[in-house]
């Protein structure tokens, strides 16, 4: 009997509790998809214009392009000039520390540029870079 008693006792001890990892996998997705930076992208490719002293910054996550006739597109859609600054402010309140990059064409006219920027400020973003490539010499 006695041997009956020890023998089951060995086999209760024999598997791994996987349950502590699966907690700590959990906890890592979870840490990962709440410190996710999404980026909103323009959706068009432009031609940005060379500039010396171009500087690469990592942050920027409001994108809003600026095609050489004038159109401005963010989200991956064309709008209206004047209807940057309520999308600006919608991003704003989902996402306070987000910065943005107004990629403009070497070819857009810089009074687009300039509303567009105008607009981003008045959505309350303060922090506005405008994107170009470093030149192709150098």
């Amino acid at each position: 009997m006695q041997a009956h008693r020890a023998a089951a006792h060995e086999s209760e001890d024999t598997g791994i509790d996987l349950a502590p990892m699966l907690d700590f996998v959990l906890n890592l997705l979870i840490f990962f998809i709440i410190t996710t930076s999404f980026v909103k992208e323009s959706g068009i490719t432009v031609t940005r214009p060379e500039a010396l002293t171009a500087e690469n910054k990592e942050n920027g996550n409001i994108l809003i392009a600026i095609r050489p006739n004038g159109d401005v597109w963010m989200d991956k859609q064309r709008i209206d000039v004047r209807d940057v600054r309520t999308a600006i402010e919608r991003l704003h309140i989902e996402r306070p520390e987000d910065t943005v990059v107004i990629i403009a064409d070497k070819d857009s006219q810089t009074g687009v540029l300039t509303k567009v920027m105008d607009q981003v400020k008045q959505g309350g973003i303060q922090e506005v870079s405008i994107a170009a490539a470093p030149p192709a010499g150098g």
